[in-house]
């Protein structure tokens, strides 16, 4: 498969970047200028509530992810739509019906409007030929995410499930013990 918006990069025991080590990255931008996506598995001890006051109703207790090693000062929303037809103000549409959500506009107008968020400190990113030198060296698998992957409450196990429903050797990948350079 090739690298595009909606993807997941699954991290394979040759990748020794420890901010990757046992990842799983949704692409929600891929082209010939560069990608950019979020880790999905690295929750961290922060709350969107304590982070972003604005959102403290409903995801006041949710934690939020570090969605990669590039600006980690920041806030990235990704969300889903509730209906593809009621996109909210700031919507920006990745693939399907998941986007970035501007953390910024009014939450009465966004929240209504999602049927899942995600809030991620950070980002990753590659350079235009980057990201595919590193595929080509066995680093990462490239496989079709789902629906909801990118909001799974419990991302403990998101790697070994992935990769348990890919076709042939990955299915077998995912019952490797866990590779000790691996965090």
């Amino acid at each position: 498969m090739e690298p595009r918006a909606g993807a997941l990069l699954v991290a394979t025991a040759e990748l020794r970047d420890p901010h990757f080590a046992g990842s799983v990255v949704l692409l929600l931008d891929c082209d010939d200028e560069g990608a950019l996506g979020v880790v999905l598995t690295q929750p961290t001890p922060a709350r969107v509530g304590d982070v972003l006051p604005e959102w403290r109703g409903p995801l006041a207790a949710a934690a939020v992810h570090r969605g990669g090693p590039v600006g980690t000062d920041g806030a990235l929303g990704v969300g889903r739509l509730a209906d593809a037809s009621a996109a909210p103000p700031g919507w920006r549409p990745c693939f399907d019906d998941v986007g970035l959500v501007d953390l910024d506009a009014p939450v009465e107008l966004v929240s209504d409007a999602l049927a899942d968020l995600r809030v991620f400190a950070g980002y990753s990113g590659w350079g235009a030929e980057q990201l595919r030198g590193e595929i080509e060296e066995g680093s990462w698998y490239v496989v079709p995410s789902r629906t909801g992957d990118p909001f799974r409450p419990d991302v403990q196990h998101l790697r070994r499930d992935v990769l348990r429903r890919q076709p042939g050797e990955l299915a077998w990948v995912s019952t490797r013990p866990a590779d000790p350079h691996q965090n």
